[in-house]
């Protein structure tokens, strides 16, 4: 057997080797991508649309600028970019799943929001760009079903510009107990009901919770942008933890 077929790693509470996780996750989001946005509605009830409309107004993204954002899928994050960037900037929407890269391109053309945004289907851990060519990498709520995440963070800094910044917006660790508790609850004991009930698909939603559990809390995420080459790193917390806005510096 060899080394790589030995090495595992988590897909959601169970271990998967390596190199199946990839494909795992592309069915998991290949399953949800028609109810999506839906589904993202009922989880957060609703609050997901005011953490990226935070993510985006203190991006400090500036008209003209090229923003890319991986992991995109159905273009929330790249809507907003578009608007910031405006007609001199472009944002790439990205994604390693080509059904959830499909809903993104239709939902933004619905909009109207076409001539700033390209599409590109890519693997965030080996990104088919050159170096120094971005002034943002945006990614919400996409970090934690990356396999290797020290990777991807490497060539995030690496596809950067000099002084451009890296922005993570994703689920992290609850702090106040309370509403740990009831967190805990509503990811468990509602979640996959709802999953099966609107997308008929408990168990793809019960590994999006568990995967929630499973990403790096706060302090070693930035911990592992600043190993990745990252200054300036910090994080703030959204809804008491639920989830947290990262941001690091290509220095």
């Amino acid at each position: 057997m060899s080394q790589q077929s030995e090495k595992t790693t988590h897909f959601g509470y169970r271990e998967v080797p390596v190199q199946e996780k990839a494909g795992m996750v592309r069915q998991v989001f290949e399953s949800v991508a028609g109810s999506y946005d839906l589904m993202n509605d009922l989880m957060s009830l609703g609050i997901h649309r005011a953490w990226k409309q935070d993510f985006a107004a203190r991006s400090g993204v500036l008209p003209g600028d090229q923003v890319l954002d991986l992991a995109g899928g159905t273009g929330d994050i790249a809507a907003l970019m578009s608007k910031r960037v405006g007609a001199r900037g472009r944002v790439v929407l990205t994604d390693i799943n080509e059904a959830m890269l499909e809903v993104g391109r239709r939902r933004l053309e619905d909009r109207g929001i076409v001539g700033n945004v390209d599409f590109a289907r890519v693997n965030a851990e080996k990104l088919p760009f050159g170096d120094s060519g971005f002034d943002a990498v945006t990614i919400a709520f996409g970090l934690r079903n990356v396999t290797d995440k020290d990777a991807a963070l490497r060539e995030m800094k690496r596809v950067l510009r000099p002084g451009g910044k890296a922005l993570i917006l994703e689920f992290s660790e609850v702090q106040p107990e309370p509403l740990k508790k009831a967190y805990d609850t509503w990811s468990f004991g509602v979640l996959p009901v709802l999953g099966k009930l609107v997308a008929n698909d408990e168990d793809s939603y019960r590994y999006l919770a568990e995967s929630i559990r499973k990403h790096p809390p706060q302090e070693e995420l930035a911990m592992m942008m600043r190993n990745a080459g990252f200054g300036e790193v910090s994080y703030r917390n959204l809804t008491g933890g639920i989830v947290a806005i990262h941001t690091g510096t290509r220095t």
